[in-house]
C-alpha cells in the first residue's frame, strides 16, 4: 500500500512540473511557431521573422500573434483593454528578428511586409524613422 502512494505521489508531482515546464513566460513575447502559428486578425500564418508582432493583454494577459504591424493596431482598437497600462505590444526588427519593444521601437515605412502595411521597426533611430504612436495614427487614418 505504501508502494502505491510513494508512486501516485511521484507521477503527480512529475505532473506539475512538466505542467509547470510547459506554461509561456507571463511577460514579453512567447515562442512563435513560424509558419504554423496564425495571425489573429486576417488568419495568414506567421511566417516573416521581420515584421512579426505580439500583443499582450486582456483578462488573461495572454500573448495574441500577428504577421504585420497593422494587423496588430487595427484588431488592438476594437479590444476593451486597449488602454491597459500592463499590456505588452513586441515587434520584430526588420533587419535582425529580435524583438523589441514596439511603443519605443523606431520604424521606417516604405517596406515590404506580409500585409503591405510597409512599416519595419528598428531597435535604433534611423534617417526618417517615426515613432509607435505616429505608425498608429497614420494606419488608423488609412482605417482598412
Amino acid at each position: 500500500m505504501m508502494r502505491l502512494l510513494a508512486k501516485i505521489i511521484l507521477l503527480g508531482a512529475i505532473a506539475l512540473f512538466l505542467a509547470a515546464c510547459s506554461r509561456e513566460p507571463e511577460t514579453g513575447p512567447v515562442e512563435i511557431k513560424w509558419d504554423r502559428d496564425t495571425c489573429k486578425r486576417c488568419s495568414m500564418a506567421v511566417s516573416d521573422r521581420n515584421y512579426a508582432v505580439q500583443v499582450r493583454g486582456g483578462p488573461k494577459h495572454q500573448a495574441f500573434k500577428f504577421d504585420d504591424i497593422g494587423c496588430a493596431v487595427y484588431w488592438l482598437k476594437d479590444q476593451p483593454w486597449v488602454n491597459d497600462p500592463a499590456m505588452e505590444i513586441w515587434v520584430t526588427d526588420y533587419r535582425s528578428g529580435k524583438w523589441l519593444d514596439a511603443r519605443t521601437a523606431h520604424y521606417v515605412t516604405g517596406k515590404t511586409t506580409p500585409m503591405a502595411y510597409g512599416f519595419g521597426a528598428s531597435g535604433e533611430a534611423l534617417p526618417g524613422s517615426i515613432g509607435f504612436e505616429e505608425v498608429r495614427k497614420q494606419l488608423l487614418a488609412k482605417d482598412k
